[in-house]
């Protein structure tokens, strides 16, 4: 019998998995047995695993393969397949992108199955190979809940008000926890008076205490900046910001939105029976030995309070500048400004584009027995030891004013104030500068360039500016593509001509590259940001400039002559080095009318 060749054979080949000589040999026993499918021989002689036969075979046929073993299953995809399907058809739902549903089977041309559950959960399967005792074993500890045992590991969650200690939940085990959470909430038949103080006691019960703490652990493991829990008109939507993208991580029954939103709330120490007017608390985390804060934020919506928590992870405020993707140009540039006895020192962009770490870093460089550093913050988001960290309050009388004329008195040799928002500040800031202070600090402008018409603007005069001012960081974070996982491409150079690249050749094309989808980026091609930066330092001629108020244009352009490459520029050093692509430059950094 003449048999040929399988493209699979090829791949466990050139990976490495088979040699030569075993698939003679397993070859011989497929003519000898009339075994028609290879892989099987090949798994039955011990000589490759199943997983890397089915890995082999997907990619041959152009079909995805998942590793159910190291992938971290969506809950928002367990929730929209019914279990009776899972069960029935042998599948998993890993991930819900929008209209899109990513399944893992056994057999992903299974077009009944694949009918059946695009019409229950009303989105676009897209069908994925996995190994058939891989997705057994998660729909038992994906859909646990059937059976009415509670799989989490460590019992029930600590309840103490404004701590979540040391969270456990594993983030398989969601499901079943608020299915435990709904169970109870059902059983709890009480009058619509006593909704506000079952809402209470609810919130101090064992399902939601995890649920609350499962949902804050899934996301510090999915490296998200903030949670977003929001109320629907029939449910609660829980979505994670990862890499600086919102995206859907579940969806919760509406009747355990009251007793959820009150358990966070207890959490941050906010008042639960106050509904009408937004409040802002803290929650204080430990996950796998390492410190977070939470900031909390409430307010009210038509279907109920929306919660956003910020996570700050206390590791991040230790950063090195070596790690905050600057170029080397940059990064002595910055050494060199901050080694000033006196000057300002800022940093700009929109919120969320990484100032605050910025200047925590600045500050972890130049913390040293031998100077006294002091800031004012509002909040205080990472404490560093060392420094003086002084929290605004304003009900208390202690704005960034009074703060900072009390420093004044404190010899200090380096301020930082965490943002010049008025004249006020902004003169005693200045002051502090002119009298042989570094300080540091922040505003919100689109570009560097752009901080001296916004001083001014604010009432400062233009000749304390120049005098005081010795360089400006404008800044964003940008998306870095996944460094094990993408691909080279070519694209004509004139496409690059946007973002500042100079072309020779018109006919010139250039390599870049782009990320590859896998369950370790969450199928983006994406993991982790890197910052994008325009550096402007103050010589002479931009001093003078500013003093006669000449346009921000102009002085841009004695900015760029100067040494300043802009941020679109700076983003495409990071493209021709492969750290990210022009698609995230372009989302980060381009505005309408640039």
């Amino acid at each position: 019998m003449s048999l040929e060749r399988d493209p699979f054979v090829d791949i466990l080949l050139q990976s490495g998995f088979l040699k030569e000589e075993q698939l003679e040999e397993a070859t011989q026993v497929q003519k000898q047995t009339g075994a028609s499918d290879l892989g099987r021989v090949l798994m039955d002689l011990n000589m490759v695993g199943e997983r890397e036969v089915l890995a082999a075979k997907a990619k041959a046929t152009g079909q995805m393969f998942v590793d159910l073993d190291r992938l971290q299953i969506e809950s928002s995809a367990i929730n929209v397949v019914p279990e009776r399907l899972v069960k029935l058809h042998s599948v998993i739902p890993v991930k819900k992108d929008g209209t899109n549903l990513w399944v893992a089977m056994s057999n992903p041309n299974d077009l009944e199955a694949i009918d059946q559950i695009q019409l229950a959960s009303g989105c676009r399967v897209r069908p994925a190979v996995a190994v058939p005792a891989a997705i057994e074993e998660a729909i038992r500890r994906y859909y646990a809940a059937s059976t009415g045992g509670d799989s989490s590991e460590s019992g029930e969650m600590p309840s103490a008000a404004g701590a979540v200690g040391n969270v456990a939940v594993n983030r398989n085990d969601l499901r079943a926890i608020m299915a435990q959470a709904q169970v109870a909430r059902d059983a709890d038949k009480i009058s619509q008076k006593e909704t506000d103080e079952s809402d209470e006691d609810m919130a101090d019960q064992a399902p939601i205490i995890k649920l609350a703490n499962a949902i804050i652990q899934q996301a510090i493991n999915d490296r998200a900046s903030d949670i977003h829990v929001e109320p629907m008109e029939r449910s609660v939507r829980i979505r994670y910001r990862i890499d600086g993208v919102l995206m859907e991580a579940m969806t919760v029954p509406k009747n355990l939105q009251a007793p959820l939103i009150s358990r966070f709330k207890i959490m941050a120490e906010m008042n639960i029976a106050e509904r009408r007017v937004p409040q802002d608390g803290r929650i204080e985390v430990r996950n796998a030995g390492q410190e977070y804060d939470m900031r909390v934020s409430t307010i009210p919506t038509p279907f109920g309070e929306k919660i956003v928590m910020r996570i700050l992870d206390k590791g991040n405020a230790m950063v090195g500048l070596h790690k905050l993707g600057f170029t080397p140009e940059n990064q002595a540039r910055i050494e060199e400004l901050i080694s000033q006895p006196n000057g300002m020192f800022l940093c700009t962009g929109p919120t969320g584009s990484g100032k605050t770490t910025t200047q925590y870093s600045v500050l972890n460089k130049l913390n040293s027995i031998g100077v006294n550093i002091i800031t004012v913050e509002d909040p205080v988001e990472y404490q560093l030891g060392g420094i003086a960290q002084v929290q605004v309050n304003k009900k208390a009388g202690l704005t960034f004013g009074t703060a900072l004329r009390a420093f004044l008195r404190q010899d200090p040799d380096i301020i930082m104030v965490g943002e010049m928002r008025d004249l006020e500040t902004a003169e005693i800031a200045i002051e502090a500068s002119l009298t042989g202070h570094l300080v540091l600090s922040t505003l919100h402008t689109n570009d560097a360039p752009s901080a001296t018409l916004r001083m001014i603007d604010m009432g400062v005069e233009p000749y304390l500016i120049a005098a005081t001012v010795i360089g400006v960081l404008a800044q964003r974070l940008g998306r870095r593509l996944d460094q094990d996982h993408k691909e080279p491409y070519e694209v004509p150079a004139i496409d690059l001509r946007r973002f500042g690249f100079e072309i020779t050749d018109p006919e010139e094309s250039v390599t870049l590259y782009r990320g590859v989808p896998h369950e370790n980026n969450r199928q983006t091609g994406y993991r982790g940001r890197v910052g994008l930066h325009e550096l402007m330092t103050m010589n002479a001629e931009i001093a003078e400039m500013v003093v006669r108020r000449t346009p921000v244009h102009e002085i841009k352009m004695a900015a760029k002559a100067n040494g300043m490459k802009e941020l679109r520029e700076d983003g495409l050093a990071k493209v021709l080095m492969g750290i990210t692509d022009p698609e995230e430059v372009m989302r980060v950094v381009f505005t309408a009318g640039f």
